[in-house]
This record gives structure tokens, C-alpha cells and sequence, in this order.
């Protein structure tokens, strides 16, 4: 695989020379911002083997996971944006109160300057190219950063893409280059990770006051009612949680089985993971493995925190946590404490919907809610009763490819959104002009 060394960083002649590029207007004109999408767009198909390679040696992705959630998905997003970028950026007219006429108002949108986009390793590719598809979108320059968890497909991507596209580049390395990196001043942050070092990244910001879009994760419950379809539900939530060995940041992180649904369920989802990776998963080459051994230890740990009804098995070596599936799980356990990032599901039975909407909201609020159920009733109390990023009826992770729909946190599971035209508003200062003649 490429080599991912680095070279000592220069992190302030690096933001100079973007704002410098900036400060020439070269990147405002729309005809400069489609070229640079359509340009991104090549790279993703022009060198999509060489980001499959990568991600394959970083967390043993295979081909069409990498081509479905890391390529495609930022190709699309291109496409949306290609489509709708010239209404997206219209001018709005805005009407102005009678006592202040004659005179006209609208909204404009201007781009924010130099932003810093800091990626996670386990979308390595498509959390760090989305963003930027923003970015770029809303006429920024853009210092991208990948994460040094993920080095092939950070090498890739500080090889090829500064080939392809203008006003970007990109900065490999670990704790020492992001600290250098967020001693500057950007004109925005976009951060995608744990919450930890978003407060990190929160906390740098205020000293230059920047504002800061903070992706971050949690928790996120599955509710499951009886009367949905456990055999449709077990295959969803499995896709969900077992997609990129569980390493998702909306995969479902725990079940709440009311009434009882608890046994059937794992009835299915021990035939659906079956359907998905054979009777052993280990030698499965649509199965995954968890990004380092630090990782691994944090979630085999987490293996006895209840009865193991599918898997709870591992291999450190390999860095493989099987597809695991945890009953008798106590509330209180350490599974249920922090997001677990893995694929290990725990299911808790809890007896109605009241005990549900309870559970969660006593915690933080996640970035993601699930749910599966029949009764109108039951959506219509989760949607107006509790606080999560997104709320997805009848699936799991879905609504992450649905461009239209903003994309994510409240509290602690992040701040900001973006995805189609929300990544322009995120990428760019939203600003009121009123225009009254003088005479």
C-alpha cells in the first residue's frame, strides 16, 4: 500500500497561502465551484480502485461496501448538488415591514473563507470527501484532514486529491498536525469523531471564535414494538449494526424489545447474520474487522456483559469481533455506558412504549433514533417525545443517503448539519441585505 509518512508541517504558511488564494475571489464565481465538484466527482471514479485498496487494508472493507457506503455516497452527493447548486444560491427575496419603505430585501450567501475538515477512520473516505463536497460547493478553500487511524486511505487521499482538485490541501499525521492545525485561524471547523476530541476541537475554536460543525455519535436506541414484522425488522437492524463491523456512527447501539419481542427477535437476527456471512463470519469476505487492537480490547471487554445469544467470540490477532448479539443485559452494564462503536447489539426488554420513550430519554440524546412499528400512535409519541440528530421509522442508517434530509446532532451527539443544500448553509455566512433609496 502507499506509504503514509509525513513530512514536518507548516500548518500557519499552509493556511496562509489558502486564505491568500481566497482573498483572490478565484473560488467565488459558480463556474469555479462546479468545476471543482465535477473534478471531485473523476477522482472517485477515476481512482475509486485505488480508495477500494486502501480501505480494504484499513479495516478489511470489501469492494462493494466500499464502492456503496464510501464512493457512491459522496458521488451522489455531488450529483445532488451539481443539479441544485445555481437555485441553492439564488438570492431570496425578503419582504420588509411597512414602516420601513420604501426599500427591498433579500438573503445571500457568501462563502466563509478557509475551512478545516477533520475525518474520521471509519468512513475514511466518504466523511472526509462529503464535507468538502459542501465546502467547495459554498465557494471555500478547504484544509483537509484525515485520520492517521485510517493511513492507506489517508495516503490516497493526500495523493490524488490535490491532483484533481484547486484550493485544497490536505494534512496526513496525528495528535501533533491536528494541534497545529487547530492553533490557526479557519474560518470554520467541521470535526467528525468521538465526543472527547470534539470538545477539544470546540475549545480550540474559541480562541479565534470560529464556528464549529461537530459530527459526533452516542447511543442511538432501536425501538421495537410487537406487531412490526421481526423477520424485515432483524434483516434491517442487522444491516445496520453489522455494516463495517459496527464501526458506524448511526448504527443502531441497543434494542429496547417491548412486550416480550425480545426471543423472536434473536430467533431472526441469528437466520439474518447467517444470510449475511455464513456460519462463520471470520471467513466471510463481506465481514469486517475492527480498525486497532486498542479498539478491539475496549469491545472484547464488553463480550461478557450479558448471555451471548449470537457470537461473543473474538480474535485479536485478526482484530475480528464476531457479529454479536447480547440478552440479559443490565442497564447499569458498561456495554450500555458509552457508545460501543463495534459490532456487538445488546437487546433490553422493557414492557410498553412508556417504559421506551423513558429509557431514552433519560440519557444523552443520540444521534440517531429507530424505530419499528405498525401504530401511527406509537410514531406519532416518539416524534414529539423525544430529542435525537434523526428519526428513522421501519430501518436502520438509511436516512444518511437521502440528500435532502439535514444530516446531524442535538446535544451531545453534535452540532450543525449538512448534506445537499444544508452543507451550503454550514458552509457559508447566511447575510441580510436591505437596499433603501435615498430619495
Amino acid at each position: 500500500m502507499i506509504s503514509s509518512d509525513t513530512t514536518s508541517l507548516d500548518a500557519p504558511a499552509v493556511v496562509a497561502e489558502l486564505r491568500d488564494l481566497f482573498r483572490t475571489g478565484v473560488t467565488k464565481p459558480v463556474a469555479w465551484r462546479r468545476t471543482q465538484l465535477t473534478a471531485l466527482r473523476a477522482l472517485l471514479t477515476e481512482q475509486a480502485d485505488v480508495f477500494i485498496e486502501a480501505l480494504y487494508a484499513d479495516l478489511r472493507k470489501n469492494a462493494v461496501e466500499a464502492k456503496r457506503a464510501e464512493l457512491a455516497l459522496v458521488r451522489h452527493e455531488i450529483d445532488h448538488t451539481l443539479e441544485n447548486l445555481d437555485s441553492w444560491l439564488n438570492p431570496e427575496p425578503a419582504g420588509i415591514p411597512q414602516p420601513l419603505l420604501p426599500a427591498n430585501g433579500r438573503v445571500v450567501r457568501e462563502p466563509l473563507g478557509v475551512a478545516l475538515i477533520i475525518g474520521p477512520w471509519n468512513y475514511p473516505l466518504q466523511l472526509a470527501l462529503a464535507p468538502l463536497v459542501g465546502a467547495l460547493a459554498a465557494g471555500n478553500c478547504a484544509v483537509v484532514k484525515p485520520s492517521e487511524l485510517s493511513p492507506n486511505t489517508s495516503a490516497a487521499i493526500a495523493e490524488h486529491l490535490p491532483n484533481y482538485v484547486e484550493g485544497v490541501r490536505v494534512v496526513q499525521g496525528a495528535i501533533p498536525e491536528t494541534t497545529a492545525l487547530l492553533e490557526q485561524q479557519f474560518d470554520t471547523i467541521f470535526y467528525t469523531g468521538n465526543g472527547a476530541v470534539g470538545r477539544i476541537v470546540m475549545t480550540a475554536a474559541a480562541k479565534h471564535l470560529t464556528p464549529v460543525t461537530l459530527e459526533l455519535g452516542g447511543k442511538s436506541p432501536a425501538i421495537v414494538e410487537p406487531g412490526a414484522d421481526l423477520a424485515v425488522t432483524a434483516q434491517r437492524l442487522a444491516y445496520g449494526k453489522f455494516a463495517n463491523a459496527g464501526q458506524t456512527c448511526v448504527a443502531p447501539d441497543y434494542v429496547l424489545a417491548i412486550g416480550g419481542t425480545g426471543p423472536e427477535l434473536v430467533k431472526h437476527l441469528t437466520e439474518t447474520v447467517q444470510g449475511m456471512f455464513g456460519a462463520d463470519p471470520a471467513a466471510s469476505d463481506a465481514y469486517g474487522r475492527i480498525i486497532s487492537t486498542r479498539h478491539y480490547d475496549r469491545l472484547a471487554a464488553l463480550l461478557d456483559n450479558g448471555t451471548a445469544a449470537i457470537g461473543g467470540t473474538g480474535d485479536r490477532d485478526e482484530k475480528y469481533i464476531a457479529p454479536t448479539v447480547l440478552t440479559d443485559v443490565s442497564p447499569d452494564a458498561p456495554v450500555m455506558q458509552d457508545e460501543i462503536f463495534g459490532p456487538i447489539l445488546p437487546i433490553i426488554e422493557v414492557p410498553d412504549v412508556d417504559a421506551a420513550l423513558a429509557f431514552v430519554n433519560e440519557r444523552d440524546k443520540p444521534l440517531a433514533l429507530y424505530a419499528f412499528t405498525e401504530s401511527d400512535e406509537t410514531k406519532r409519541r416518539i416524534e414529539t417525545e423525544t430529542s435525537s440528530g434523526g428519526l428513522v421509522f421501519g430501518a436502520a442508517i438509511i436516512h444518511l443517503a437521502a440528500p435532502e434530509l439535514p444530516f446531524g446532532g442535538v446535544g451531545a451527539s453534535g452540532m450543525g448539519r449538512y448534506h445537499g443544500r444544508y452543507s451550503i448553509d454550514n458552509f457559508s455566512h447566511v447575510k441580510a441585505v436591505l437596499d433603501k433609496p435615498l430619495a
